[in-house]
């Protein structure tokens, strides 16, 4: 019998992808269904339909029934014998639902391998759409379960994450008003990674112990779900039902959740062992990707700014999420989400490169030459004020600022800041600080979450990865390095638009073959030849410059409360709309 192979599968937003590996955790096929260029019969736009009366954003979830089928498919045509394949997992995009109705354990458990799974299944759900991690129907909702613990910053200490408009709970809350017939006749509800699990167990899948923590109903530290927020959740329909909708949550990432159903055996030639694995969000899926160790960071940089890291210590707060680690008890994944990112940085380069009327072949050479040559925080000598903004070209929820630009000079010997532009040359200090005003808000709100590397060494990243559109870019790598440390250094890691699959898949492979006690990263680490993924490309923690940015932190963190303030008291200060 030829090595074994395993499928990792990502359902995101606008495809479903399907990734095999082997053993040695190469990729050896690849098939992608694109929603709106592929699926026939939908009425969907970037995979998704939008309700702008109500902010509903949702998806049809016989749409994914029709990707399984056509991946699938895809597979066979491309030569992949089913009978090798052992193990397989996925990664769900974060946050939707999936709502079962009463045949649904029939429907699953008896289907025909002569049909497609499209033709059999939209009578097992109660409801035919998943609403999606877009959709911003629930303030209402959120508004309650913020209050429900007394403020925000119980629900995140509880959950991972104060409420927020796609997170699950507020999601089933608005569900049990406007739909109570429906959510009567619901038998399950499954995230959408669960919902991935179930169709290939041929029964509904339990949640998984990382993405349920994207529902603001699991208590993180009790290992539970929250009685209270339960209470809150099921409306008028009682604790006991919506416990028994939502299931029991294992522990174990790796655990068997049993073997492929026979449907794919007969349909497809999966092997009678082929063994389903705990699905997981999409965000959990990343992390699994590198694989991340402790205090490892990872930086992505696209049109919106992400930031992962795995890490022993829960110290959760209203502006950032905590999940359980997907696969390592004891760890939990941090997250940090902004919705500014690179557009915020193409504002700053275009407008360079028009004041020197010049638009090289490399459109970001002028920006990232300005940017290194600028001195960190502006400062020509140690007695200058450091230069700070905020630059938001998009309303922002970290802080939760309306779009504008805030510029500050701010002395650390006094404390003394001041908003002004003062000794600012716009628009070249810009390249410099909108960089540094972007690495700054990550190093304020991941401190305290990482360890010191050795003895007389700050706290900070043993390895920051930067990943997305703005890894390419020197500068940033360059600033980064300076402003969050990483005693290893800075690397750009590039695994194309594999990451959520790869993960799904090395998580696959470390489910069936570990040893006892085997953690997965030790199992991956172990694999993962990291020459194929990474490249250092900046160094990491340097002592003074450090030190310099330490002492920016403090000033930073005084600019955003003090516009948070003037913001609050409706005067905009000097702020002006971008």
């Amino acid at each position: 019998m030829a090595s074994p192979l395993y499928i990792g599968f990502d359902l995101s937003t606008q495809q479903l992808k399907g990734l095999v590996v082997n053993s040695e955790l190469k990729v050896v096929y690849i098939a992608t269904f694109e929603f709106d260029a592929n699926s026939t019969g939908f009425p969907i736009k970037k995979g998704v339909i939008t309700n702008e009366a109500e902010h509903e954003v949702y998806a049809p979830v016989a749409l994914w029934l029709q990707a399984l089928d056509s991946v699938l498919d895809n597979l066979k045509r491309q030569g992949l014998d089913f009978r090798r394949v052992k193990g397989i997992s996925g990664a769900g995009q974060q946050h939707g639902s999936v709502y079962w109705g009463q045949d649904a354990d029939r429907l699953l458990k008896s289907l025909d391998p002569a049909k497609k799974l499209e033709e059999q299944l939209p009578g097992a759900f109660s409801h035919p759409y998943s609403p999606n991690w877009q959709d911003a129907s629930t303030q209402h909702e959120c508004d309650e379960f913020d209050a429900m613990l007394g403020d925000p910053e119980r629900l995140a200490m509880a959950t991972g994450s104060k409420a927020h408009h796609r997170f699950t709970g507020p999601q089933i809350l608005r569900f049990t008003r406007k739909h109570p017939e429906v959510y009567q006749k619901t038998s399950r509800i499954s995230l959408v990674s669960s919902f991935l699990a179930s169709l290939f167990l041929g029964r509904v899948a339990p949640f998984d112990i990382s993405d349920v923590c994207g529902m603001n109903l699991w208590n993180i530290k009790q290992g539970a779900y929250d009685e209270t927020l339960l209470q809150l959740c099921s409306g008028k329909f009682g604790v006991e039902d919506l416990k028994q909708k939502l299931g029991e949550v294992p522990e174990d990432g790796g655990l068997h959740l049993g073997p492929v159903h026979s449907y794919f055996v007969e349909r497809f030639g999966f092997s009678p062992d082929c063994t389903v694995i705990p699905a997981t969000g999409d965000n959990p899926a990343t992390i699994l990707a590198l694989p991340l160790l402790p205090s490892d960071a990872m930086v992505s940089l696209g049109t919106s700014t992400t930031f992962l890291m795995s890490t022993p210590a829960y110290k959760p707060h209203p502006t950032t999420h905590f999940f359980n680690h997907p696969t390592s008890p004891g760890l939990y994944m941090f997250m940090l989400c902004y919705k500014n990112g690179g557009l915020a940085r193409e504002h700053v380069r275009d407008a360079i490169n028009d004041v020197l009327q010049d638009t090289p072949a490399q459109p970001w050479a002028n920006f990232d030459q300005i940017a290194l040559q600028t001195p960190a925080l502006g400062q020509r000598s140690p007695s200058d004020p450091m230069k700070m903004g905020l630059f938001f070209p998009r309303h922002e929820i970290v802080p939760n600022l309306r779009p504008g630009q805030w510029r500050f000079n701010y002395d650390p010997t006094t404390g003394k800041l001041q908003e002004t532009t003062d000794g600012w040359a716009t628009p070249h200090d810009e390249a410099r600080a909108i960089v540094e005003s972007q690495m700054l808000s990550l190093r304020l709100r991941s401190h305290g979450l990482t360890q010191s590397p050795g003895e007389g060494i700050p706290a900070q990243p043993r390895r920051v990865y930067l990943v997305g559109g703005g890894s390419k870019n020197k500068a940033i790598a360059e600033i980064a390095g300076q402003i969050l440390g990483g005693i290893e250094g800075v690397y750009k890691l590039d695994v194309g638009d594999n990451a959520c699959a790869l993960g799904a898949a090395y998580k696959a492979v470390w489910g069936i073959e570990r040893q006892p006690g085997q953690t997965f990263e030790q199992l991956v680490g172990q694999r993962w030849n990291e020459e194929d993924f990474i490249k250092k490309i900046a160094d990491g923690y340097r002592k003074d410059v450090f030190e310099q940015y330490g002492r920016a932190v403090e000033g930073f963190e005084k600019m955003e409360q003090q516009v948070l303030r003037q913001e609050a008291g409706h005067t905009n200060g000097h702020a002006s709309g971008l």
